[in-house]
């Protein structure tokens, strides 16, 4: 285990995350080869000498005005901490339930899991069988020099209206937008205004399907774009 003194000014609720929580290390084909603690899955020293990898999953929640809601990440967040993002990002846990590979399932009830501990959705608002997992993408993205990412991320969307009540551990603030303000969020990013920041895998998801995507939501066709068994390689 990493020295946990080393980091002694760490939020306390993100530091017992950091090396409690175990994450599932997966090659690159994305077949499970072990767990390791957030914490070493996150530092890019470990990252780049030990090309550890793990999975995770990025929910895309539109309400049912095809509104899609987006969180800022909370200041004390060790990795990419205030940075807009879409509705919850995080990863799946090295326990049985997360585990299981069927249709996803372990990675849907994780996603569950972590919509009511970020933000205080209820898992009645977002039953396990409504997530739609609709594509795979692994990156690899520095956070500041001694965090990173380095993920296979599974990508799922949910169309619900929901109680909301983001926790402030987690989440700083959340607003819903539809396109043409999503457009100028990533205007104001590109522009560097009011300082405002995306995270990567966000934008990797903007860049590469989102809008393609939000058609399909929009004509409630979006089963029709899944493509599970493509894993996209993306920088």
């Amino acid at each position: 285990m990493a020295d946990a003194t080393a980091d002694s000014g760490m939020d306390a609720v993100q530091r017992r995350l950091m090396f409690e929580d175990e994450c599932i290390l997966v090659d690159e084909n994305d077949e499970v080869v072990g767990h390791d603690t957030k914490y070493n899955c996150h530092l890019m020293e470990k990252i780049e000498s030990e090309n550890l990898l793990h999975r995770a999953f990025s929910v895309f929640l539109f309400n049912s005005k095809y509104e899609l809601l987006l969180q800022q990440r909370s200041a004390t967040k060790v990795t990419f901490p205030l940075v807009w993002t879409n509705t919850c990002c995080s990863h799946p846990l090295y326990r049985e339930s997360e585990l299981l590979e069927e249709n996803a399932i372990g990675v849907r009830n994780a996603a569950q899991r972590k919509l009511l501990d970020e933000l205080g959705i209820p898992a009645k608002d977002v039953p396990v069988d409504q997530f739609i997992p609709l594509g795979r993408m692994l990156y690899k993205a520095p956070s500041d020099g001694k965090w990173g990412e380095h993920e296979l991320d599974y990508l799922l969307f949910i169309v619900r209206d929901v109680s909301v009540h983001p926790n402030p551990d987690e989440v700083a603030d959340i607003k819903y937008v539809n396109r043409e303000q999503l457009k100028e969020l990533l205007r104001k990013a590109d522009d560097g205004e009011e300082g405002l920041k995306l995270s990567p895998w966000f934008r990797l998801v903007v860049d590469n399907f989102l809008l393609k995507w939000w058609d399909h939501v929009e004509k409630g066709t979006i089963k029709e774009a899944a493509d599970m068994k493509t894993i996209h390689k993306l920088t």
